[in-house]
């Protein structure tokens, strides 16, 4: 009996086309495809910062052309608030609030950035004690203040008490002015300071700013958290054994709670943060060890990536076979000033595909070479890429383009966690990190691998 012998095909084979009666020889399809956004990718590459507009200019109607232009309300829509359930005492509802106006809307947003001043006082400060930015006298004085605090945690009763005696002490006209107390006349009534800047001052423009700058960070959290909603709403396969593992841990947690000195846990845990955002752990000690372990936690997060997106592919997908197409970043490195403060710290200099020089690859590469580029400049402003697909082969729908954080066609040592490789003026010599002897010359160049998958289905193709 005759028996079957399996050769398994390698990945660049090419699939032949069936000897039929028809020898229709048709060309492969063009399939166009939008090009890589870094900026919406999960990973976060080493890419320039923009200067973010001062708030130099004011304009009298910012707030309703901005309010207008955003919201298409019916012209019927009431433009003076409503009062519902003032004149019987009752508390006024979300329900039984003032309907959608762009007049009151634009009337609050007013109201709202003109009086939120001390959020964003109160933020800058915060960020002044965690991050260091004061002085490292000043953040010691308040992690002792906590140490302080969690060895005698009944003092936090206290704590109203002493904000609002630093508030008078601090606004004191003795203390502010230097002068004697008993030297003051009785009863002197000191001015009211201004409640709220005016509509168009800088401080008002600032306000604005900051909230342009927290509303950003909230769309960037939310888009963050949404990528775990379906792993806790059983909307994932995975769903038995997250809650499993919670299940277990859980358990564990129990036990341990009552072993854990809750003193010195709350200590460790508050001090924690002060200890990651200091200058020598930022900029010396994560960086090290970023290095080091550089390679393994770019594999983990590849993985990772790879779990969801597998987790997010149909059956059609999971029924037939499954390729990668490949497309090249590249860039170019150029001395002179950075627009970022931070950046311009580190090295002057910055990274752009504008820098690219006439000639050479384009922005955007099919190829390793870099020489099969994208029609067109070769600049950021190409949006669409096309690619000639085989026939019955098409995009993943439930993905999108994703960077290559390993980098295992540049060598053993591999990218960057954003993924880039870094090569010198000639794009030769590839390293994960940049030599300083390039920067020295004046010139490098560096490159990012991304990917995106195909799958193979005969009975869409026409």
């Amino acid at each position: 009996m005759a028996t079957l012998d399996y050769v398994e095909v390698p990945p660049y084979a090419t699939r032949l086309r069936s000897d039929q009666s028809n020898h229709d020889v048709r060309p492969a399809p063009k399939v166009i495809t939008s090009l890589p956004r870094p900026e919406h990718s999960p990973v976060r590459g080493t890419t320039t910062a923009t200067t973010p507009l001062s708030p130099t200019k004011a304009g009298s109607n910012i707030t309703s052309m901005l309010l207008t232009s955003a919201l298409q309300l019916p012209s019927n829509a009431p433009a003076v608030p409503r009062m519902y359930g003032v004149k019987q005492g009752t508390p006024r509802l979300l329900s039984t609030r003032d309907p959608l106006s762009i007049p009151i809307t634009t009337t609050n947003f007013r109201r709202f950035v003109a009086k939120s001043g001390p959020i964003f006082w109160l933020q800058d400060r915060i960020e002044e004690i965690i991050l260091w930015k004061r002085s490292w006298k000043y953040t010691l004085v308040w992690m002792a203040a906590y140490a302080f605090l969690c060895y005698f945690p009944r003092l936090v009763l206290l704590i109203p008490h002493v904000v609002i005696l630093g508030v008078l002490l601090g606004t004191h006209p003795a203390i502010r002015k230097g002068e004697n107390l008993d030297a003051l006349p009785p009863k002197v009534t000191q001015p009211a300071p201004p409640t709220q800047p005016s509509e168009g001052s800088a401080e008002w423009l600032a306000n604005l700013q900051a909230i342009q700058n927290l509303m950003g960070a909230v769309s960037d959290a939310h888009d963050f958290a949404v990528i775990w909603v379906p792993y806790f709403t059983y909307s994932s396969p995975y769903m038995a054994t997250i809650l499993s593992i919670v299940l277990a841990t859980f358990l564990l947690m129990i036990l341990a709670v009552n072993a854990l000195p809750m003193r010195a846990t709350c200590l460790v845990l508050g001090l924690l943060p002060f200890l990651v955002t200091h200058p020598f752990t930022q900029h010396s000690l994560i960086p090290a060890i970023q290095s080091g372990l550089c390679p393994l936690l770019n594999g983990w997060r590849s993985r990772a990536l790879r779990v969801v997106d597998d987790d997010n592919l149909e059956d059609k997908h999971w029924r037939t076979e499954l390729r990668e197409v490949e497309l090249w970043e590249n860039e170019r490195w150029a001395p002179g000033t950075t627009n970022s403060s931070e950046e311009k710290s580190k090295t002057e200099g910055s990274w752009s595909k504008t820098h690219l020089k006439p000639g050479e690859r384009k922005a955007w590469t099919r190829g390793r070479d870099g020489w099969s580029g994208v029609p067109g400049d070769g600049t950021s402003e190409v949006s669409n890429l096309t690619f000639s697909l085989g026939p019955g082969w098409y995009f993943v729908e439930t993905e999108d383009w994703r960077p290559d954080l390993e980098g295992s066609w540049a060598g053993p040592e591999g990218a960057d966690e954003g993924g880039w490789v870094y090569t010198n003026d000639a794009w030769l010599d590839p390293h994960p990190y940049p030599l300083e002897e390039w920067k020295s010359a004046g010139s490098m160049t560096r490159r990012r691998r991304w990917t995106r998958r195909i799958y193979y289905n005969p009975s869409l193709s026409v």
